[in-house]
Protein backbone atom coordinates (compact mmCIF):
# COMPACT_ATOMS: atom_id res chain seq x y z
CA UNK A 1 0.00 0.00 0.00
CA UNK A 2 1.13 3.94 -0.97
CA UNK A 3 1.66 5.52 2.60
CA UNK A 4 2.65 9.34 2.41
CA UNK A 5 5.97 10.36 3.42
CA UNK A 6 7.32 12.52 6.38
CA UNK A 7 9.00 15.04 4.09
CA UNK A 8 7.09 17.13 1.77
CA UNK A 9 10.01 17.67 -1.15
CA UNK A 10 10.81 21.56 -1.75
CA UNK A 11 9.51 22.53 -5.80
CA UNK A 12 13.07 22.96 -6.50
CA UNK A 13 13.79 19.31 -6.73
CA UNK A 14 11.33 19.02 -9.16
CA UNK A 15 13.94 17.34 -11.67
CA UNK A 16 11.89 18.72 -14.62
CA UNK A 17 15.07 17.49 -16.67
CA UNK A 18 15.97 18.59 -20.15
CA UNK A 19 12.83 17.71 -23.03
CA UNK A 20 15.18 15.71 -24.80
CA UNK A 21 12.35 14.28 -27.07
CA UNK A 22 15.05 11.22 -27.97
CA UNK A 23 13.58 9.44 -30.81
CA UNK A 24 14.79 8.13 -33.64
CA UNK A 25 13.17 7.96 -37.38
CA UNK A 26 10.86 5.09 -36.04
CA UNK A 27 8.74 7.99 -34.72
CA UNK A 28 6.86 10.26 -37.51
CA UNK A 29 6.34 12.83 -34.12
CA UNK A 30 10.30 14.28 -34.97
CA UNK A 31 12.22 12.12 -37.66
CA UNK A 32 14.63 14.91 -38.58
CA UNK A 33 16.36 18.20 -37.67
CA UNK A 34 13.11 20.23 -37.39
CA UNK A 35 10.47 17.60 -38.00
CA UNK A 36 8.96 16.17 -41.36
CA UNK A 37 5.33 16.61 -42.80
CA UNK A 38 3.10 13.53 -41.30
CA UNK A 39 -0.40 14.88 -42.40
CA UNK A 40 -0.91 13.72 -46.13
CA UNK A 41 -4.44 14.26 -47.68
CA UNK A 42 -7.87 16.19 -46.77
CA UNK A 43 -8.87 13.93 -44.49
CA UNK A 44 -5.97 14.34 -42.25
CA UNK A 45 -6.76 18.13 -42.33
CA UNK A 46 -10.18 17.92 -41.00
CA UNK A 47 -8.83 16.27 -38.08
CA UNK A 48 -6.50 19.08 -37.50
CA UNK A 49 -8.66 21.46 -37.88
CA UNK A 50 -11.02 20.09 -35.60
CA UNK A 51 -8.44 19.24 -33.05
CA UNK A 52 -6.53 22.34 -33.52
CA UNK A 53 -9.46 25.05 -34.13
CA UNK A 54 -8.65 27.84 -31.18
CA UNK A 55 -11.83 29.20 -29.20
CA UNK A 56 -12.67 32.46 -28.78
CA UNK A 57 -11.16 32.27 -24.82
CA UNK A 58 -7.91 34.03 -25.94
CA UNK A 59 -8.97 36.50 -23.08
CA UNK A 60 -7.30 35.52 -19.55
CA UNK A 61 -9.58 38.12 -17.73
CA UNK A 62 -12.70 35.81 -18.98
CA UNK A 63 -11.39 32.64 -17.40
CA UNK A 64 -10.52 34.75 -14.20
CA UNK A 65 -13.87 36.13 -14.15
CA UNK A 66 -15.13 32.98 -13.79
CA UNK A 67 -13.28 31.48 -10.87
CA UNK A 68 -13.29 35.08 -8.65
CA UNK A 69 -15.96 37.26 -10.82
CA UNK A 70 -15.30 40.46 -12.48
CA UNK A 71 -15.65 42.87 -9.65
CA UNK A 72 -12.51 40.88 -8.37
CA UNK A 73 -10.78 40.89 -11.59
CA UNK A 74 -11.43 44.05 -13.11
CA UNK A 75 -11.47 46.46 -10.21
CA UNK A 76 -11.99 50.10 -11.31
CA UNK A 77 -10.08 49.32 -14.65
CA UNK A 78 -13.38 49.48 -17.11
CA UNK A 79 -14.11 53.35 -16.20
CA UNK A 80 -10.29 54.35 -17.52
CA UNK A 81 -10.74 52.22 -20.44
CA UNK A 82 -13.21 53.57 -22.03
CA UNK A 83 -12.30 56.96 -21.34
CA UNK A 84 -9.22 55.51 -23.77
CA UNK A 85 -10.03 56.35 -27.41
CA UNK A 86 -8.93 54.94 -30.97
CA UNK A 87 -8.00 51.50 -29.51
CA UNK A 88 -7.49 49.04 -31.65
CA UNK A 89 -9.28 45.70 -31.35
CA UNK A 90 -7.47 42.92 -30.59
CA UNK A 91 -8.16 38.62 -29.85
CA UNK A 92 -4.65 38.03 -28.30
CA UNK A 93 -3.89 41.17 -25.84
CA UNK A 94 -6.15 44.22 -24.74
CA UNK A 95 -3.85 47.43 -24.75
CA UNK A 96 -3.16 48.95 -21.76
CA UNK A 97 -2.89 52.85 -21.23
CA UNK A 98 0.35 52.51 -20.33
CA UNK A 99 1.50 51.85 -23.53
CA UNK A 100 3.37 53.67 -25.98
CA UNK A 101 0.81 55.15 -28.58
CA UNK A 102 1.05 52.28 -31.64
CA UNK A 103 2.22 53.71 -35.00
CA UNK A 104 3.02 51.59 -37.77
CA UNK A 105 6.19 49.79 -37.47
CA UNK A 106 6.99 48.54 -40.66
CA UNK A 107 5.99 44.62 -40.00
CA UNK A 108 3.29 43.86 -42.46
CA UNK A 109 1.94 39.80 -43.27
CA UNK A 110 1.65 38.00 -46.82
CA UNK A 111 -0.03 35.28 -48.08
CA UNK A 112 2.64 33.11 -49.13
CA UNK A 113 0.17 30.36 -50.87
CA UNK A 114 -2.67 28.40 -50.36
CA UNK A 115 -2.29 24.38 -51.05
CA UNK A 116 -5.22 21.90 -49.81
CA UNK A 117 -7.33 24.41 -47.98
CA UNK A 118 -4.62 25.28 -45.73
CA UNK A 119 -3.03 29.46 -46.64
CA UNK A 120 0.53 29.61 -45.91
CA UNK A 121 1.51 33.40 -44.55
CA UNK A 122 4.32 35.30 -43.21
CA UNK A 123 5.84 38.11 -41.90
CA UNK A 124 8.18 40.72 -43.50
CA UNK A 125 9.98 43.62 -42.40
CA UNK A 126 10.30 46.55 -44.53
CA UNK A 127 13.29 48.59 -44.99
CA UNK A 128 13.14 50.85 -42.10
CA UNK A 129 11.85 47.78 -39.80
CA UNK A 130 15.44 46.41 -41.25
CA UNK A 131 16.74 48.95 -40.19
CA UNK A 132 16.13 48.94 -36.96
CA UNK A 133 16.95 45.24 -36.79
CA UNK A 134 20.26 46.28 -37.54
CA UNK A 135 20.74 48.74 -35.40
CA UNK A 136 19.19 45.93 -32.71
CA UNK A 137 21.46 43.35 -33.74
CA UNK A 138 24.64 45.43 -33.95
CA UNK A 139 23.46 46.80 -30.27
CA UNK A 140 23.39 43.08 -28.88
CA UNK A 141 26.88 42.33 -30.40
CA UNK A 142 28.56 45.57 -29.35
CA UNK A 143 27.34 44.83 -25.35
CA UNK A 144 26.24 47.41 -24.51
CA UNK A 145 23.06 47.77 -23.11
CA UNK A 146 22.71 51.77 -23.90
CA UNK A 147 22.09 50.93 -27.44
CA UNK A 148 19.18 48.83 -27.01
CA UNK A 149 17.47 50.85 -24.64
CA UNK A 150 18.14 53.74 -26.84
CA UNK A 151 16.82 51.84 -29.44
CA UNK A 152 13.34 50.69 -27.89
CA UNK A 153 13.14 54.64 -26.57
CA UNK A 154 12.46 55.35 -30.10
CA UNK A 155 11.00 51.92 -31.50
CA UNK A 156 8.74 50.96 -28.43
CA UNK A 157 6.96 48.08 -30.90
CA UNK A 158 10.02 46.75 -31.78
CA UNK A 159 9.82 43.20 -31.25
CA UNK A 160 13.36 41.38 -30.63
CA UNK A 161 14.04 43.87 -28.15
CA UNK A 162 10.65 43.61 -26.55
CA UNK A 163 11.63 39.92 -26.28
CA UNK A 164 14.80 40.16 -24.78
CA UNK A 165 14.04 42.83 -22.54
CA UNK A 166 10.89 40.46 -21.22
CA UNK A 167 13.76 37.73 -20.11
CA UNK A 168 15.52 40.55 -18.35
CA UNK A 169 12.73 41.42 -16.18
CA UNK A 170 11.91 37.94 -15.79
CA UNK A 171 15.59 36.77 -14.33
CA UNK A 172 14.70 40.20 -12.30
CA UNK A 173 11.81 38.64 -11.10
CA UNK A 174 9.81 41.18 -12.24
CA UNK A 175 7.11 39.21 -13.60
CA UNK A 176 4.33 41.96 -14.16
CA UNK A 177 7.02 43.82 -16.77
CA UNK A 178 8.13 40.92 -18.26
CA UNK A 179 4.69 39.56 -19.29
CA UNK A 180 4.16 43.13 -20.37
CA UNK A 181 6.36 43.40 -22.63
CA UNK A 182 5.46 39.83 -24.47
CA UNK A 183 1.89 41.32 -24.78
CA UNK A 184 2.75 44.10 -26.48
CA UNK A 185 4.60 41.94 -28.78
CA UNK A 186 1.83 40.10 -29.56
CA UNK A 187 -0.15 43.36 -30.12
CA UNK A 188 2.50 45.04 -31.99
CA UNK A 189 2.42 41.53 -34.31
CA UNK A 190 -1.40 41.10 -34.62
CA UNK A 191 -1.80 44.65 -35.62
CA UNK A 192 0.42 43.72 -38.70
CA UNK A 193 -1.91 40.77 -39.69
CA UNK A 194 -3.60 40.01 -43.26
CA UNK A 195 -6.92 40.29 -43.38
CA UNK A 196 -7.37 36.93 -44.08
CA UNK A 197 -5.39 35.79 -41.26
CA UNK A 198 -7.32 33.71 -38.80
CA UNK A 199 -6.60 32.56 -35.04
CA UNK A 200 -9.80 30.11 -35.05
CA UNK A 201 -9.83 28.14 -38.31
CA UNK A 202 -6.43 26.03 -37.74
CA UNK A 203 -5.49 26.51 -41.21
CA UNK A 204 -3.47 29.18 -41.21
CA UNK A 205 0.35 28.49 -40.88
CA UNK A 206 3.92 30.07 -40.57
CA UNK A 207 7.23 28.87 -41.42
CA UNK A 208 9.30 29.05 -38.34
CA UNK A 209 12.49 28.88 -40.91
CA UNK A 210 11.94 32.44 -41.72
CA UNK A 211 13.27 34.53 -39.13
CA UNK A 212 10.88 37.29 -39.35
CA UNK A 213 8.28 34.73 -38.32
CA UNK A 214 9.61 33.30 -35.01
CA UNK A 215 9.19 36.31 -32.63
CA UNK A 216 5.20 35.22 -32.85
CA UNK A 217 5.71 31.22 -32.29
CA UNK A 218 8.17 32.88 -29.20
CA UNK A 219 5.83 35.28 -27.95
CA UNK A 220 2.69 33.65 -27.82
CA UNK A 221 4.69 30.52 -25.92
CA UNK A 222 5.97 33.35 -23.29
CA UNK A 223 2.79 34.04 -22.80
CA UNK A 224 1.43 30.54 -22.90
CA UNK A 225 3.49 30.18 -19.79
CA UNK A 226 2.60 32.94 -17.71
CA UNK A 227 -1.26 32.26 -18.11
CA UNK A 228 -0.36 29.06 -17.02
CA UNK A 229 1.14 30.88 -13.70
CA UNK A 230 -1.11 33.08 -13.53
CA UNK A 231 -3.67 30.03 -13.05
CA UNK A 232 -5.40 30.24 -16.20
CA UNK A 233 -4.45 26.68 -17.49
CA UNK A 234 -7.67 26.88 -20.17
CA UNK A 235 -6.62 30.33 -21.63
CA UNK A 236 -2.71 28.73 -21.81
CA UNK A 237 -4.48 25.89 -23.48
CA UNK A 238 -6.29 27.44 -26.45
CA UNK A 239 -2.64 29.87 -27.02
CA UNK A 240 -0.84 26.30 -26.91
CA UNK A 241 -3.05 24.86 -29.89
CA UNK A 242 -2.81 28.23 -31.48
CA UNK A 243 1.13 27.27 -31.46
CA UNK A 244 0.56 23.97 -32.87
CA UNK A 245 -2.00 24.99 -35.63
CA UNK A 246 0.64 27.25 -37.29
CA UNK A 247 3.28 24.39 -37.76
CA UNK A 248 1.92 20.88 -36.80
CA UNK A 249 4.25 18.82 -38.92
CA UNK A 250 7.16 20.24 -37.32
CA UNK A 251 6.07 21.89 -34.79
CA UNK A 252 8.98 24.11 -33.58
CA UNK A 253 8.82 24.74 -30.21
CA UNK A 254 7.24 21.22 -29.24
CA UNK A 255 4.30 22.03 -27.36
CA UNK A 256 3.38 18.40 -27.77
CA UNK A 257 5.47 17.76 -24.96
CA UNK A 258 3.04 20.49 -22.94
CA UNK A 259 -0.47 20.14 -24.66
CA UNK A 260 -1.43 16.86 -22.59
CA UNK A 261 -0.49 18.87 -19.06
CA UNK A 262 -2.35 22.13 -19.71
CA UNK A 263 -5.61 19.65 -20.92
CA UNK A 264 -5.48 17.91 -17.67
CA UNK A 265 -4.50 21.43 -15.58
CA UNK A 266 -8.09 22.73 -17.56
CA UNK A 267 -10.06 19.21 -16.87
CA UNK A 268 -10.63 19.26 -20.73
CA UNK A 269 -10.14 15.62 -20.62
CA UNK A 270 -12.25 14.71 -23.52
CA UNK A 271 -10.29 17.24 -25.90
CA UNK A 272 -7.10 14.94 -24.79
CA UNK A 273 -8.71 11.87 -25.24
CA UNK A 274 -9.87 12.65 -28.50
CA UNK A 275 -6.64 14.27 -29.74
CA UNK A 276 -5.12 10.93 -28.79
CA UNK A 277 -7.62 8.93 -30.27
CA UNK A 278 -7.26 11.02 -33.55
CA UNK A 279 -3.36 11.76 -33.89
CA UNK A 280 -2.13 8.24 -32.33
CA UNK A 281 -2.14 6.38 -35.94
CA UNK A 282 0.14 9.12 -37.48
CA UNK A 283 2.05 10.70 -34.98
CA UNK A 284 2.51 7.84 -32.40
CA UNK A 285 2.36 9.80 -29.24
CA UNK A 286 1.78 6.60 -27.00
CA UNK A 287 5.82 6.43 -27.54
CA UNK A 288 5.57 9.74 -25.84
CA UNK A 289 5.87 9.22 -21.87
CA UNK A 290 3.75 12.36 -21.54
CA UNK A 291 0.60 11.21 -23.08
CA UNK A 292 1.36 7.50 -22.47
CA UNK A 293 0.42 8.57 -18.76
CA UNK A 294 -1.74 11.75 -18.65
CA UNK A 295 -4.28 9.87 -21.52
CA UNK A 296 -5.03 7.15 -18.98
CA UNK A 297 -5.46 10.11 -16.06
CA UNK A 298 -7.77 11.75 -18.76
CA UNK A 299 -9.78 8.40 -18.87
CA UNK A 300 -9.90 7.95 -14.85
CA UNK A 301 -10.74 11.85 -14.48
CA UNK A 302 -13.98 11.24 -17.34
CA UNK A 303 -14.66 7.89 -14.94
CA UNK A 304 -15.31 9.65 -12.23
CA UNK A 305 -17.87 11.87 -13.67
CA UNK A 306 -21.00 11.30 -12.97
CA UNK A 307 -23.28 12.38 -15.96
CA UNK A 308 -22.13 9.44 -17.91
CA UNK A 309 -24.20 6.22 -17.34
CA UNK A 310 -22.65 3.41 -15.48
CA UNK A 311 -21.91 1.32 -18.58
CA UNK A 312 -19.96 4.25 -20.01
CA UNK A 313 -18.13 4.75 -16.63
CA UNK A 314 -16.98 1.06 -16.96
CA UNK A 315 -15.76 1.10 -20.16
CA UNK A 316 -13.83 4.38 -19.41
CA UNK A 317 -11.91 2.83 -16.12
CA UNK A 318 -11.12 -0.31 -18.51
CA UNK A 319 -9.83 1.59 -20.91
CA UNK A 320 -7.66 3.91 -18.46
CA UNK A 321 -6.57 0.51 -16.44
CA UNK A 322 -5.75 -0.72 -20.07
CA UNK A 323 -3.95 2.59 -21.36
CA UNK A 324 -1.96 2.76 -17.57
CA UNK A 325 -0.69 -0.62 -17.37
CA UNK A 326 0.78 -0.51 -20.99
CA UNK A 327 2.70 3.32 -19.85
CA UNK A 328 4.08 1.62 -16.52
CA UNK A 329 5.42 -1.44 -19.04
CA UNK A 330 6.69 0.44 -21.63
CA UNK A 331 8.42 3.83 -19.19
CA UNK A 332 8.95 2.17 -16.15
CA UNK A 333 10.82 4.82 -14.79
CA UNK A 334 8.25 7.07 -14.61
CA UNK A 335 6.76 5.36 -11.38
CA UNK A 336 9.40 5.86 -8.24
CA UNK A 337 9.98 9.50 -9.30
CA UNK A 338 6.14 10.25 -9.71
CA UNK A 339 5.55 8.48 -6.11
CA UNK A 340 8.74 10.40 -4.75
CA UNK A 341 7.43 14.06 -5.81
CA UNK A 342 3.62 13.06 -4.27
CA UNK A 343 5.60 12.43 -1.17
CA UNK A 344 4.01 8.87 -1.42
CA UNK A 345 5.85 5.70 0.20
CA UNK A 346 5.02 2.42 -2.19
CA UNK A 347 4.84 -0.99 -0.34
CA UNK A 348 7.42 -3.64 -0.18
CA UNK A 349 5.92 -5.53 -3.01
CA UNK A 350 6.60 -2.33 -5.59
CA UNK A 351 9.62 -1.06 -3.46
CA UNK A 352 11.49 -4.09 -3.67
CA UNK A 353 10.68 -5.36 -7.09
CA UNK A 354 13.74 -5.05 -9.85
CA UNK A 355 11.37 -3.61 -12.56
CA UNK A 356 10.42 -0.45 -11.12
CA UNK A 357 13.99 -0.09 -9.31
CA UNK A 358 16.95 2.04 -9.87
CA UNK A 359 17.98 0.26 -13.06
CA UNK A 360 14.86 1.31 -14.63
CA UNK A 361 16.29 4.21 -14.60
CA UNK A 362 19.95 3.22 -15.31
CA UNK A 363 18.89 0.56 -18.55
CA UNK A 364 17.42 3.30 -20.57
CA UNK A 365 18.53 5.63 -22.85
CA UNK A 366 19.76 8.61 -21.37
CA UNK A 367 16.98 10.57 -23.40
CA UNK A 368 14.06 8.59 -22.35
CA UNK A 369 15.44 9.33 -18.36
CA UNK A 370 15.39 13.15 -19.12
CA UNK A 371 12.12 12.60 -20.88
CA UNK A 372 10.30 10.69 -18.12
CA UNK A 373 11.92 12.65 -15.66
CA UNK A 374 10.60 16.54 -17.26
CA UNK A 375 7.03 14.65 -17.07
CA UNK A 376 7.05 13.68 -13.45
CA UNK A 377 8.68 17.43 -12.47
CA UNK A 378 5.73 18.93 -14.57
CA UNK A 379 2.84 17.17 -13.66
CA UNK A 380 3.43 15.15 -10.34
CA UNK A 381 0.85 17.54 -8.71
CA UNK A 382 -2.14 16.14 -11.12
CA UNK A 383 -1.57 13.02 -9.06
CA UNK A 384 -1.63 13.71 -5.85
CA UNK A 385 -5.30 12.93 -5.34
CA UNK A 386 -6.04 9.71 -3.04
CA UNK A 387 -8.45 8.24 -5.46
CA UNK A 388 -5.52 8.86 -8.24
CA UNK A 389 -3.16 6.83 -6.23
CA UNK A 390 -5.41 4.06 -4.94
CA UNK A 391 -6.07 3.09 -8.75
CA UNK A 392 -2.28 3.83 -9.88
CA UNK A 393 -1.65 1.17 -7.19
CA UNK A 394 -4.22 -1.54 -8.11
CA UNK A 395 -2.84 -1.03 -11.99
CA UNK A 396 1.30 -1.34 -10.76
CA UNK A 397 0.34 -4.63 -8.97
CA UNK A 398 -1.09 -6.06 -11.98
CA UNK A 399 1.80 -4.81 -13.96
CA UNK A 400 3.98 -7.12 -11.51
CA UNK A 401 2.15 -9.49 -12.10
CA UNK A 402 2.46 -9.38 -15.90
CA UNK A 403 5.89 -9.10 -15.68
CA UNK A 404 6.35 -12.14 -13.20
CA UNK A 405 4.92 -14.02 -15.58
CA UNK A 406 6.97 -12.76 -18.25
CA UNK A 407 3.85 -11.52 -20.37
CA UNK A 408 5.98 -10.95 -24.19
CA UNK A 409 4.66 -7.17 -23.84
CA UNK A 410 7.06 -6.91 -21.41
CA UNK A 411 10.23 -7.61 -23.33
CA UNK A 412 8.58 -6.18 -26.50
CA UNK A 413 8.62 -2.81 -24.68
CA UNK A 414 11.93 -3.46 -23.58
CA UNK A 415 13.27 -3.87 -27.13
CA UNK A 416 11.52 -0.53 -27.93
CA UNK A 417 13.01 1.48 -24.87
CA UNK A 418 16.55 0.76 -26.54
CA UNK A 419 16.12 1.57 -30.40
CA UNK A 420 13.45 4.34 -30.26
CA UNK A 421 15.15 7.06 -28.11
CA UNK A 422 18.54 7.94 -29.34
CA UNK A 423 18.99 11.28 -30.16
CA UNK A 424 17.42 14.83 -29.30
CA UNK A 425 15.87 16.98 -32.31
CA UNK A 426 16.78 21.04 -32.04
CA UNK A 427 13.31 21.77 -31.44
CA UNK A 428 13.35 19.94 -28.48
CA UNK A 429 16.38 21.74 -27.49
CA UNK A 430 14.51 24.96 -27.90
CA UNK A 431 12.03 24.27 -26.03
CA UNK A 432 14.18 23.23 -22.62
CA UNK A 433 15.46 26.51 -23.11
CA UNK A 434 12.36 28.41 -23.23
CA UNK A 435 10.84 26.47 -20.86
CA UNK A 436 14.13 27.53 -18.34
CA UNK A 437 14.01 24.59 -16.15
CA UNK A 438 16.98 24.02 -14.18
CA UNK A 439 17.88 20.76 -14.42
CA UNK A 440 16.29 20.64 -17.75
CA UNK A 441 18.64 23.11 -19.15
CA UNK A 442 21.91 21.83 -16.53
CA UNK A 443 21.34 18.89 -18.98
CA UNK A 444 21.64 20.13 -21.89
CA UNK A 445 24.68 18.96 -24.37
CA UNK A 446 27.30 20.87 -25.19
CA UNK A 447 26.97 21.51 -28.66
CA UNK A 448 23.83 23.13 -27.39
CA UNK A 449 25.50 25.24 -24.26
CA UNK A 450 29.11 25.81 -26.36
CA UNK A 451 26.79 28.73 -28.19
CA UNK A 452 25.30 31.88 -27.03
CA UNK A 453 21.35 31.47 -26.84
CA UNK A 454 19.25 34.73 -27.18
CA UNK A 455 15.80 34.74 -25.80
CA UNK A 456 14.64 36.34 -29.31
CA UNK A 457 16.39 33.52 -31.32
CA UNK A 458 17.18 30.39 -29.40
CA UNK A 459 18.43 28.05 -31.84
CA UNK A 460 17.35 28.93 -34.56
CA UNK A 461 16.82 26.29 -37.55
CA UNK A 462 20.11 25.03 -39.50
CA UNK A 463 18.00 25.13 -42.81
CA UNK A 464 16.62 28.82 -42.01
CA UNK A 465 15.10 30.71 -45.14
CA UNK A 466 16.61 34.18 -45.04
CA UNK A 467 15.57 36.81 -47.39
CA UNK A 468 17.65 39.94 -46.00
CA UNK A 469 21.10 40.16 -44.61
CA UNK A 470 22.79 42.87 -42.37
CA UNK A 471 25.12 44.72 -44.74
CA UNK A 472 29.20 44.25 -44.08
CA UNK A 473 30.60 46.00 -41.27
CA UNK A 474 34.20 46.92 -40.29
CA UNK A 475 35.52 46.28 -36.55
CA UNK A 476 37.83 48.66 -34.28
CA UNK A 477 41.21 46.66 -33.63
CA UNK A 478 40.86 45.18 -30.47
CA UNK A 479 42.47 46.57 -27.12
CA UNK A 480 45.46 45.20 -25.65
CA UNK A 481 43.44 43.10 -23.23
CA UNK A 482 41.21 41.45 -25.80
CA UNK A 483 44.26 40.13 -28.07
CA UNK A 484 44.07 36.66 -28.06
CA UNK A 485 47.19 34.06 -28.62
CA UNK A 486 47.32 32.00 -31.93
CA UNK A 487 46.76 29.02 -29.40
CA UNK A 488 43.81 29.56 -28.28
CA UNK A 489 40.43 27.43 -29.14
CA UNK A 490 37.52 27.44 -30.86
CA UNK A 491 36.02 26.50 -27.25
CA UNK A 492 37.70 29.59 -25.81
CA UNK A 493 36.41 31.98 -27.97
CA UNK A 494 32.85 30.44 -27.41
CA UNK A 495 33.42 31.26 -23.72
CA UNK A 496 34.40 34.87 -24.09
CA UNK A 497 31.10 35.34 -26.32
CA UNK A 498 29.21 33.49 -23.62
CA UNK A 499 31.16 35.24 -21.06
CA UNK A 500 30.03 38.97 -23.07
CA UNK A 501 26.40 38.14 -23.04
CA UNK A 502 25.92 37.35 -19.79
CA UNK A 503 27.56 40.43 -18.91
CA UNK A 504 25.60 42.63 -21.40
CA UNK A 505 22.25 40.54 -19.61
CA UNK A 506 23.41 41.96 -16.20
CA UNK A 507 24.28 45.04 -17.07
CA UNK A 508 20.69 45.72 -18.66
CA UNK A 509 19.18 44.17 -15.87
CA UNK A 510 20.64 47.14 -13.98
CA UNK A 511 19.32 49.66 -16.42
CA UNK A 512 16.03 48.38 -16.96
CA UNK A 513 14.83 50.48 -14.21
CA UNK A 514 15.44 53.26 -16.12
CA UNK A 515 13.58 52.59 -19.20
CA UNK A 516 11.43 55.15 -20.56
CA UNK A 517 9.48 55.15 -23.73
CA UNK A 518 9.45 57.80 -26.08
CA UNK A 519 6.05 58.20 -27.63
CA UNK A 520 6.12 58.83 -31.15
CA UNK A 521 4.79 61.69 -33.02
CA UNK A 522 0.89 62.04 -32.66
CA UNK A 523 -1.00 62.06 -35.86
CA UNK A 524 -3.31 65.36 -35.72
CA UNK A 525 -6.44 63.75 -36.96
CA UNK A 526 -6.14 60.07 -35.63
CA UNK A 527 -9.87 59.76 -36.82
CA UNK A 528 -8.74 60.06 -40.18
CA UNK A 529 -6.07 57.10 -39.44
CA UNK A 530 -7.53 54.09 -41.53
CA UNK A 531 -5.52 51.81 -39.00
CA UNK A 532 -8.04 52.84 -36.09
CA UNK A 533 -10.93 51.43 -35.00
Amino acid sequence: MFVLKECILSLACLPAVVRVLALSCRLPLLDSAEGSSCFPGTNMLSVLRQCLGVSRNLNPENELKRYFGARAVLGDQRPRQRQRQYVRSTWLTVPKNTWPRYSKTGIAMQLVETRRGVQYFTFEHHREYQQVQFKFLDAVESMDPNNIVLLLQMNPYHVDSLLQLSDVCRMQEDQEMARDLIERVLYSLECAFHPVFSLTSGSCRLDYRRPENRAFFLALFKHLMFLEKRGCPRTALEFCKLILSLDPENDPLCVLLMIDFLSLRAREYAFLTRMFEEWESHRNLSQLPNFAFSVPLAYFFLSQQEEHSEMESSQTRERAARLIQLALIMFPSVLMPLLDHCSVQPDARVASHSFFGLNAQISQPPALNQLTSLYVGRTHSLWKDPAVMAWLETNVHEVLHLVDIKDPLVEECELKRKMRYQSAPRNIYRHVILSEMKEATAALPLEVTSQPVMGFDPLPPLDSIISYTRPERYFPAPVQGDIRHDGDDEAGAGQDLNQGVNRLMAAMRDMLANIQFQEPPRDDNPEGDGDWD
